[in-house]
């Protein structure tokens, strides 16, 4: 059990940065070793100095803080802090250690430091914050999915997706700008993507509708679909159900 908490700070506002600088300045538990002012900087700075906590704000400039926790390789506990209740609900799928709603007091947020260090003492360190959220708002599709490659990470808007291809714990996502991979689950696309537009055809395939040019019959009751770019996919007997629904034939 560490002496002092090592902190990162991530919030674009320089006001509420200093603000809880100023609260936390107060409070021998914690020992702030950066802070970040986008997400960006965020994943970055969280993955090489490993921290024990990150306070994190969800509405940022760039990727959400939801979007920053999906891209971690070192899982430090979390404290969210932002001005919305609506996502409150959210960030406890994610076994956020606590969730500070702005404005907040200095005894609120030194009540959500109390809860870590409990936390911390019960479990340990490391906390299995964004490896829980797999099920996703049905009212609230995904309109974007962001990935890391190495160094940089990529913004790609699900308009541009073209197909999705499981890799045991991995995703590969193919979309007008190349391919990238993502450590999600298929069940996880196939519940967050709209079924309008995207359809499962395959245990291996999520296809976007758009995409498909022709269903091609190749022997009895086997199937595969060719997109306009010539890519040829299977269908499986409960995706080609699935085709039959979405396109109405």
């Amino acid at each position: 059990m560490p002496e002092k908490l090592r902190t990162i700070i991530v919030e674009d506002e320089e006001l509420a940065r200093n603000l809880m600088k100023s609260f936390l300045s107060q409070n021998d538990k914690i020992e702030i070793i950066a802070e970040c002012e986008n997400g960006f900087e965020g994943v970055k700075t969280i993955n090489e100095l490993k921290p024990d906590l990150v306070f994190l704000d969800i509405q940022m400039p760039k990727i959400t803080g939801f979007e920053l926790l999906e891209l971690l390789e070192h899982k430090p506990q979390i404290i969210f802090a932002t001005a919305y209740d609506q996502f409150a609900i959210k960030a406890f799928e994610f076994n956020a250690a606590d969730y500070l709603l702005k404005p907040y007091s200095k005894d609120r947020l030194l009540e959500a430091v109390d809860k870590v260090f409990e936390r911390v003492q019960k479990e340990g360190i490391s906390s299995d914050v964004a490896e829980r959220v797999e099920n996703y708002p049905k009212e609230d599709f995904l309109d974007r999915v962001v990935v890391k490659d190495r160094h940089k990470i990529h913004i790609i808007p699900v308009d541009h997706i073209r197909y999705v291809e499981s890799m045991d714990d991995y995703v590969m996502i193919y979309s007008t700008e190349g391919r990238h991979m993502k450590q999600k689950t298929m069940h996880y696309f196939e519940d967050a993507l709209n079924p309008k537009q995207f359809v499962r055809i395959h245990r291996s395939y999520i296809v976007k509708v758009g995409e498909i040019n022709e269903i091609q019959q190749y022997e009895k009751e086997s199937y595969i679909v060719i997109l306009h770019d010539k890519t040829k996919l299977k269908v499986s007997k409960t995706g080609y159900k699935n085709l039959k629904e979405v396109l109405n034939f």
